[in-house]
């Protein structure tokens, strides 16, 4: 019995771990923490952040040695298009908020990727309304490129389009351009039920949506909601009336 309870109470304690981690990627932090300044677009995680400074300010850079990405392979992106892919990075760099979805993968350059994001509706809408404009000759981001200059270029036999001919909708932006990472809801910001991309510091609403679809997933219990100082409290307390 003393076991079952021990158990029970630990896991409640733990469970909370995966609505406040990094994943195991090419350039995240193993734990999340505070960070004395973020650059720009990524500072409203300074807070709790699974970046460094330094992944930041690269993440503003056309062309950066996070990934060698060119965002120009198309000819130069605008620069309200561009916002949205720094966005994107900050976002994929710095949220310690995307346990839920975070999953194994065998890769060379990470061993952890998410899938299914929940975005909310606004923000893949301004992302697919800023680039439309835009050209791009890939639907799929995440593979297929011609690297053979140490950089992306287009591959052979493709032709640059705008991103309206090549996305749609804004569905197909959020969910195909890397590979499913995002689901596009009809969620709307402050619903609880979708993440967002864009906050002011110091109001992240992420936590409270990623353990919304923890509890859904089974990946934590509806107790972890007390949060880990409390169920060490309860934990304690629990004991001490065992051993009374």
């Amino acid at each position: 019995m003393l076991g079952l309870v021990l158990l029970a109470m630990v896991s409640m304690a733990t469970g909370e771990d995966v609505l406040n981690m990094c994943m195991d990627a090419k350039h995240h932090k193993v734990h999340p923490g505070p960070e004395g300044d973020l650059y720009q677009q990524c500072a409203p995680w300074k807070n709790n952040a699974c970046c460094t400074a330094n992944t930041t300010s690269e993440a503003h850079n056309d062309q950066s040695y996070l990934y060698n990405f060119n965002w120009n392979h198309c000819g130069m992106m605008t620069d309200k298009c561009k916002k949205h892919f720094i966005q994107d990075t900050c976002f994929y760099e710095c949220s310690p908020n995307l346990g839920p979805w975070i999953q194994k993968v065998d890769q060379s350059w990470r061993r952890e990727r998410i899938l299914y994001v929940p975005l909310c509706k606004e923000d893949c809408s301004a992302w697919w309304e800023d680039c439309k404009d835009d050209y791009t000759c890939k639907e799929n981001w995440h593979k297929g490129w011609d690297w053979s200059t140490g950089i992306n270029h287009c591959p052979a036999n493709t032709h640059c389009q705008k991103f309206s001919d090549v996305f749609p909708t804004a569905q197909s932006l959020c969910e195909k351009i890397w590979s499913d990472s995002y689901k596009y809801t009809t969620h709307i910001r402050g619903s609880g039920r979708c993440l967002q991309m864009w906050f002011e510091y110091g109001k992240n609403p992420n936590p409270e949506v990623a353990q919304y679809y923890a509890i859904q997933m089974g990946l934590v219990g509806k107790a972890s909601s007390l949060g880990r100082p409390a169920a060490l409290l309860l934990l304690t307390v629990v004991l001490s009336l065992l051993f009374s």
